[in-house]
């Protein structure tokens, strides 16, 4: 909590150091932050509520049992669905704290998250058409494999 306060009286005077710099630079800056906010929140809004509502539905005993460290299956399920998932890290890292909380198992969480962060198949047409179709295609593979080495290192750790 105290980071958080800190944080924000931080961002705020540097803020109002900016504003006395350049007060239209500034306004333009906080006009486009608006912007993005009010397009992402709609898309963050619904994500929440999916895993919210998924989270409600499934009973802890089915999340332990199909995400828990002994199911090989949750594991490749799990690191697929961060896969195909296109969430920001402010989020995710909220959720992976719910999975853990509803019994899933280290090793899963671990593998979502990774997955998550790095392997992209929703972007990756866009990522074919500035780095090409080989490079993409390598890219996520190696980023699932490693994902998967990751969250097996982690439940290992952890």
């Amino acid at each position: 909590m105290k980071f958080t306060a800190a944080l924000f009286v931080f961002t705020f005077v540097l803020l109002g150091l900016s504003w006395s710099k350049d007060r239209q630079k500034t306004q333009k800056a906080l006009k486009i932050a608006w912007k993005s906010f009010n397009n992402l929140l709609p898309t963050m809004l619904g994500i929440i509520g999916l895993m919210g509502f998924a989270l409600t539905i499934l009973p802890p005993e089915v999340i332990k049992t199909a995400f828990g460290d002994q199911s090989i299956l949750g594991l490749i399920l799990i690191s697929l669905v961060g896969s195909v998932t296109l969430m920001p890290a402010f989020v995710a890292f909220p959720l992976a704290g719910s999975l853990l909380k509803a019994g899933a198992g280290v090793t899963a969480v671990a593998c979502f998250i990774t997955t998550l962060m790095m392997v992209g198949i929703i972007t990756a047409p866009m990522e074919m058409k500035y780095f090409g179709r080989a490079f993409t295609v390598s890219r996520n593979i190696l980023g699932f494999g490693f994902a998967i080495v990751i969250g097996l290192l982690m439940g290992v750790l952890v």
